[in-house]
């Protein structure tokens, strides 16, 4: 543990106006091995202890609480149009669909192989408005045994994949190094992917600088990205996690803590905590409150800000019904 203790960093004015400054970030779950997808479903937030294989769920009233036992080292979240838990899991290989998150039984598998090849270890994931389904497939799950199984590669590569509603899987992005968070703008005509190079995983401590560290973002049209160029360089550490907010600011981890972006990419503030932070997502009952996955721990903010992610999927939502 570092001596820093958890705290803000205002860099510009608009930060102080986004976040309760006044009320230090608050431990809600602690003696994890590493925290990782935390979701909001259900009145609770979701979580994964990774190298545990154990999937978490928080509540106001209940605490923290092992919900699905044998989570076959899940990492990322979501939730899909319907409200159901998407989930990447680097033990299967697999991106799937969770009927009822503590229940093994219920889940339904999305997809796991590619070009005749098993997936490396689908990482994080996002659902956009028109149900496809968008995930990042970094080596981090067969690496070493922390995080999921040894193995070799059956890919050429780490891709982002696009998965339709219509069960095509396709390879959107295939120049990354270890492609890792992801999230679309508002208006999902973007989407930003974090490339977190410059890390090879748990079992190999130590940061290369030399190797991405950034952001990138792409213009996204009919499931095609095109124009990608790097939208922020995280330091220090690696963005791992991240989303966007409903006016399109940047929420991304690091090793400090949690970076604030301007739609632009200019850094405005830090939401700082004593370890590596590994994600965040927004809910709690107005939808405005912050959880963050930070190493052993899992902390919450109060904010002005939401999930822009969120909103689409209750709008796409009211339009279906």
């Amino acid at each position: 543990m570092t001596s820093r203790a958890p705290g803000y960093e205002v860099i510009a004015p608009p930060f102080a106006t986004f976040i309760d400054t006044a009320t230090p970030p608050e431990a809600l779950a602690e003696g994890c091995a590493w925290t990782e997808g935390p979701v909001w479903l259900d009145g609770g937030l979701y979580f994964n202890d990774i190298p545990n294989e154990r999937m978490m769920r928080w509540t106001e009233s209940a605490g923290a609480q092992v919900a699905l036992a044998n989570s076959e080292f899940a990492n990322g979240n979501t939730l899909d149009l319907q409200g159901r838990m998407i989930s990447c899991e680097h033990g299967g290989r697999r991106v799937l669909r969770r009927g009822d998150p503590g229940d093994p039984a219920t889940v339904e598998t999305l997809a796991d192989r590619y070009n005749g090849g098993r997936l490396n270890s689908p990482n994080d994931v996002v659902v956009a408005c028109d149900g496809s389904i968008w995930f990042t497939d970094p080596p981090y799950g067969i690496n070493s045994d922390v995080e999921g199984y040894p193995a070799e590669s059956e890919q050429d590569g780490c891709y982002v994949f696009r998965l339709g509603a219509d069960g095509e899987l396709i390879a959107v992005a295939t120049d990354f190094d270890k492609p890792n968070g992801l999230a679309f703008s508002p208006d999902e005509s973007l989407l930003y992917i974090a490339d977190s190079g410059a890390i090879r995983g748990a079992s190999f401590p130590g940061i290369d600088y030399s190797l991405p560290h950034h952001i990138r973002v792409f213009d996204v049209k009919d499931g095609v990205l095109t124009g990608g160029r790097v939208f922020a360089e995280i330091t220090p550490g690696v963005p791992d996690g991240l989303r966007v907010d409903h006016e399109g600011f940047v929420w991304s981890s690091a090793l400090d803590g949690i970076h604030c972006l301007t739609p632009e990419g200019t850094l405005i503030g830090k939401i700082l905590l004593p370890n590596q932070t590994s994600n965040l997502c927004f809910g709690g009952q107005s939808g405005q409150t912050m959880f963050i996955t930070s190493s052993d721990r899992v902390y919450r903010v109060h904010s002005s800000r939401f999930d822009a992610a969120a909103q689409l999927r209750l709008s796409s939502r009211d339009s279906q019904s």
